[in-house]
């Protein structure tokens, strides 16, 4: 009787191991990709053969390490070079420049990239949606409110404009 509550508690002891091990690999391997893209596009650059896609990706690497200020100077990078970029792609790098200056608190700067953006691209949802958000941190509710409207005119089944009109409107 003993040795089977042994072999049990070992079991559980070795699944849980087990797990545990899974989790930790996959980090590894996650961070190993990460690296060896930082790498390769730190390489790109120091080399002068960067392109507007290269400080773009080195940007978003940079906020997926939670370096704003770092992935703000890229997204300004790609877009000095990166006039002759399809209008959509520029949209994009706007919209990211817009989120880095939020992780910063800076609203007016965001809001600046987020309208750049939709002007760019006016049926860019998710830099509605932003755009929405920025108002919001800077309390300006109505223009928020706009904003969300026009994301849910574009995407009727948009949550995030949905979930935060309905709680502007109880506010105004």
């Amino acid at each position: 009787m003993e040795d089977s509550v042994g072999v049990v508690y070992i079991s559980i002891l070795v699944g849980l191991l087990a797990i545990v091990a899974f989790f930790v690999l996959r980090q590894v391997i996650k961070t190993r990709r990460i690296e060896s893209t930082l790498s390769r596009l730190q390489k790109l650059i120091s080399k002068n053969e960067a392109t507007a896609q290269t400080f773009y990706e080195l940007g978003s690497l940079y906020m997926d390490k939670k370096m704003y200020s770092q992935a703000i100077e890229q997204f300004q990078r790609s877009l000095k070079i990166g006039d002759d970029e399809a209008p959509e792609n520029l949209a994009i790098v706007y919209n990211a420049l817009g989120f880095g200056y939020i992780t910063q608190d800076q609203f007016d700067l965001a809001i600046r990239q987020y309208k750049e953006a939709v002007k760019i691209n006016g049926g860019y949802v998710t830099a509605w949606n932003n755009l929405g958000f920025a108002y919001e941190k800077k309390q300006l509710f109505q223009q928020a409110i706009e904003a969300y409207e026009t994301a849910l005119k574009l995407d009727g089944k948009n949550n995030t404009a949905q979930r935060r009109l309905e709680s502007l409107k109880k506010r105004v």
